[in-house]
């Protein structure tokens, strides 16, 4: 028998839906769950002995949970194989950019991710739920904004949210409350009442965006938000975005822009071929691959294929970009560094060294 707490003082309260699955299935029978919480009494024996330390510490790591965890994914159409053992976590409260050119993986990483597509191996968590086998209730709690436009354009932007605020079941008497937030989210309100039709691609995107927020989701998967978008309506789009990341909620953003990637993600993962060649933070993958600066240099044909085999034979890594040769890693250069302009380095660079493709 455990032992029961004097006072509701001596209690730990969690939010149950932050706790991990395999531990929310242990920990049930020891524990109390009320409320939508996890209530842990103080001085009860944990799982590995002692007094508190075995389920108080497991609760208490929760915060630093994944909302979304991969290992080892495969998924092949035919002989082509889309992704190709990827690794990939997104820690809770983060957003983490999936940044690659166009067939790199992103969008079939994304719908393993809803089990619109079944992976062929490895394994796939969503919010501590197992894929394809709890895609349902995982989905629950996802928002999805698809890259291609699905919206119903015969009807009107509130009644579109109305009915997926049915689809994804939010009681009835919180649904005229969740519509009205996810207007303003998306500072819709001025056409509320205009059909979807009628609606500039800007306003199109914003739409699709409070589609996914109208049930409040824990996690919410972008794919290519603002791809076609002019700067200036990609701009309003990544104030919105980065507004739900300061609201804590946890984002999955696949992109091939980035400027995009560097703006919004905490961590970025880069894709090649259905592969994560390299994941951490911009700054951190800039330092790591390309050094604090590069120096860029200009000129005809040959003299660029001259400083590409000198920087080459002197230990530093190059990037042809038209007219130019960027050389990189001159952190140690010891004034050996070609002549030329120099200015930071920065993610294209990282990505172009690590896949040999340029992001257009």
């Amino acid at each position: 028998m455990l032992p029961q707490p004097a006072t509701t003082h001596d209690l730990v309260k969690l939010p149950s839906a932050r706790l991990p699955r395999h531990h929310r299935r242990a920990a049930v029978g020891q524990v109390k769950v009320a409320h939508g919480a996890i209530l842990v009494p103080i001085g009860v024996a944990g799982p590995t002995g002692g007094l508190v330390g075995g389920w108080f510490d497991i609760l208490a790591r929760v915060t630093g949970s994944l909302a979304i965890r991969l290992r080892g994914v495969v998924k092949r159409y035919g002989e082509i194989t889309a992704v190709n053992g990827l690794d990939l976590d997104v820690p809770e409260g983060t957003c983490v950019g999936l940044l690659g050119p166009n067939g790199a993986g992103k969008s079939t990483t994304m719908k393993t991710l809803t089990a619109q597509a079944i992976a062929d191996e490895g394994t796939i968590e969503v919010l501590g739920y197992e894929l394809p086998g709890e895609s349902k209730q995982a989905r629950a709690e996802c928002g999805v904004v698809p890259q291609l436009d699905n919206l119903d354009t015969t009807l009107t932007v509130e009644q579109n949210l109305v009915v997926f605020a049915h689809l994804y079941r939010v009681p009835r008497a919180e649904r005229r409350e969740a519509v009205e937030r996810a207007i303003g989210i998306a500072n819709l309100g001025e056409r509320r009442h205009a059909k979807v039709e009628e609606l500039s691609g800007g306003m199109r995107r914003r739409m699709l965006i409070a589609r996914a927020l109208v049930h409040q989701p824990r996690l919410l998967l972008l794919d290519e938000p603002t791809v076609g978008l002019d700067p200036q309506v990609r701009q309003e789009l990544w104030a919105l975005i980065d507004g739900m990341r300061a609201e804590g909620v946890s984002i999955l953003m696949s992109t091939h822009y980035i400027e995009e990637a560097e703006r919004l993600a905490d961590t970025v993962t880069i894709m090649s071929h259905g592969k994560a060649v390299a994941s951490g933070r911009p700054s951190d993958l800039i330092a790591e691959h390309a050094g604090r600066e590069a120096v860029e240099v200009y000129g005809p044909p040959a003299r660029l294929a001259e400083v590409e085999a000198s920087a080459l034979d002197a230990g530093f890594r190059t990037r042809r970009t038209g007219t130019s040769v960027a050389v990189l890693g001159l952190d140690s250069a010891n004034g050996d560094a070609p002549h030329g302009e120099r200015r930071p380095a920065n993610l294209e660079d990282v990505f172009v060294l690590l896949t040999g493709e340029e992001i257009s």
